[in-house]
């Protein structure tokens, strides 16, 4: 299949593009160094350097034979993207193109403004470049679980039937986010679903847990293909930065009581889903949705997987309770259903000690590049 990438230099998106081009697949794949120019300017670099997009598909085609097209510019200057659009024609187009911090979208106004307007932006224009372009192209847009927040019933996936007075009708399940990254994927879902009602598109929006992981079957080709790593507060989820606090001696810092449950999906899993996603494509009018986790876990037990692991290999590892910078419920119920993609196919992979053994070996290789100035920030709402 044709597959557009937006967004294809993350930590995410990478491995996507490596994955979908070795199944031979063929890939385009566009970005704006967005992720890169952040953590530069805030001094939270990941834990070791990759090369630009550029280098990669070029160290790509030197190891595999197999080639991507690439772009680098801004899904949010329309004319750009259309042009791209008319050019390749894709079948499918993968939406990681959005600033994917909750943290960072409430460091200060400019993070806020930068937020709202990139990942709104992107969204209308890939909306629109389909319709103009190629009507028929399913729209695979990465949502997020925390749209949902953290209700007292359990979460269905995406649509909940409701009677009131008698009668009966479905609609998007209640939205309750949490940050205003959360919010601007609130919005991109009410704006697919406006437009998948208003001109017949097909759209699949999978509402992810936070992702961990450093490797996939591509990444462990060669080592220049590694994807990013963050482990800060602004870009790094919590089982990658807890494991590179480990190896560093800094204790692992629990908001409050560290209650707070999430669904949680190892990085080798986003990318099946996604791929289960494009070869199961949505009906024209559809907005389908699956919620992307498989697996939950409260922070304290987090903090206790990684601290028994680590200890296993010789580290001192603390876990400390810090006031929570968050306004959030530090203990609630959480009941999320998460049954579509295993429906279609999705065979987890697990987060075992087997697993957390590896993660545990590739940070030791980079301990040189941990800078611990870079792993609390101390954002706070």
């Amino acid at each position: 299949m044709r597959v557009l990438i937006l967004g294809g230099d993350g930590y995410l998106g990478w491995p996507t593009a490596m994955a979908f081009s070795y199944k031979g697949h063929q890939v385009f794949v566009v970005d704006n160094y967005l992720r890169r120019s952040l953590c530069r300017d805030l001094d939270v670099e990941p834990l070791f350097s990759t090369p630009n997009l550029l280098s990669r598909i070029r160290i790509w085609k030197e190891i595999t034979g197999k080639e991507m097209q690439v772009e680098i510019g801004d899904c949010c200057e329309y004319r750009f993207l259309i042009d791209i659009f008319r050019k390749f024609q894709p079948e499918v187009v993968v939406h990681y193109a959005e600033q994917p911090s909750a943290p960072y979208s409430m460091l200060n106004y400019e993070a806020a403004r930068l937020t709202l307007s990139n990942n709104l932006l992107s969204t209308l224009n890939i909306i629109w470049a389909v319709r103009e372009i190629v009507p028929e192209c399913h729209i695979i847009k990465l949502g997020t679980m925390g749209e949902y927040g953290t209700p007292d019933i359990d979460i269905e996936e995406g649509w909940i039937e409701i009677e009131h007075k008698g009668r009966r009708d479905r609609f998007l399940f209640p939205r309750q986010a949490s940050s205003l990254y959360h919010t601007t994927k609130i919005q991109d879902t009410d704006l697919l679903w406006f437009y998948v009602r208003t001109w017949n598109l097909r759209v699949t929006d999978l509402m992810q847990g936070p992702v961990y992981g450093l490797s996939t079957p591509e990444t462990e080709l060669d080592e220049r293909l590694s994807t990013f790593f963050n482990y800060d507060e602004l870009f790094g989820t919590v089982v990658n930065r807890f494991i590179v606090q480990a190896v560093a001696g800094y204790p692992l810092t629990v908001y409050g009581k560290g209650g707070q449950t999430r669904g949680y999906l190892n990085i080798r899993d986003t990318i099946a889903c996604v791929e289960l996603a494009m070869l199961n494509p949505a009906e024209f009018g559809e907005l389908r949705i699956f919620n992307q986790i498989t697996e939950t876990f409260s922070v304290n037990e987090l903090a206790g997987r990684v601290r028994r692991v680590g200890l296993d290999r010789g580290h001192e590892v603390e876990i400390r309770s810090v006031e929570n910078p968050r306004i959030e419920l530090e203990e609630h119920y959480y009941n999320p259903a998460y049954t579509g993609l295993k429906e279609l196919g999705l065979k987890p992979h697990l987060m075992t000690d087997e697993v957390l053994h590896g993660m545990f070996e590739k940070v030791e290789r980079h301990a040189a590049g941990i800078h611990k100035h870079k792993i609390f920030r101390r954002v706070k709402w």
